[in-house]
């Protein structure tokens, strides 16, 4: 009896299989495929000692630096970027105020956009500053002819700075990038 109870046990399983519910599977559907995606990157950084604004005991007031930045050689970046957040954070213990001009700059070293900080003397309170710079639409669109990032950086008036001096003018940027990206056939 025992071997009746198994055949009749394998027949339902296999009934079960048989008659079980499932649906067809729509590989298409791979086709309308559509990803919003956020990426966080660095952007720049710089680190300037308030003894490097003082060459053989003369304090020189402006820095510049510019270096190559072209992010938008790829076509994804190109294409299905929609909005780009620029954050920086600024810290500054120097007893001096400073205007920074992050100058934005295409192939043709021309300026595409200039992003002005003003930077407040260090007087033993707060010397972090934060600053957003969002691109979208047009803005964004100029954006894109980035290649070069360059620097200003304007020491203001007061008092002398010596090659003793304490303090640093620190920044450090990330971009924050938003992108749509949809495959359809």
């Amino acid at each position: 009896m025992k071997p009746a109870i198994n055949i009749y046990a394998k027949f339902l399983v296999l009934i079960f299989l048989i008659f079980s519910c499932s649906s067809d599977l729509d590989f298409d559907q791979v086709n309308d495929l559509k990803l919003e995606p956020v990426v966080v990157a660095n952007l720049t950084y710089f680190d300037i000692a308030a003894h490097a604004f003082v060459d053989d005991g003369n304090e020189h007031s402006i820095a510049f630096d510019s270096q190559d930045f072209n992010p938008f050689r790829n076509s994804l970046m190109r294409e299905d970027l929609i909005k780009t957040e620029f954050n920086f954070e600024i810290t500054n213990t120097i007893k001096r105020a400073y205007k920074i001009d992050l100058l934005l700059i295409d192939g043709q070293n021309n300026t595409i956009e200039t992003l002005n900080f003003d930077i407040p003397a260090y007087s033993g309170g707060n010397s972090v500053f934060n600053f957003t710079e969002v691109f979208e639409n047009q803005r964004l669109a100029n954006l894109k002819r980035l290649q070069k990032i360059g620097f200003v950086v304007t020491m203001e008036a007061g008092p002398p700075l010596t090659e003793n001096s304490p303090g640093n003018l620190k920044l450090r940027s990330a971009a924050t990038l938003n992108f749509d990206i949809e495959i359809e056939e």
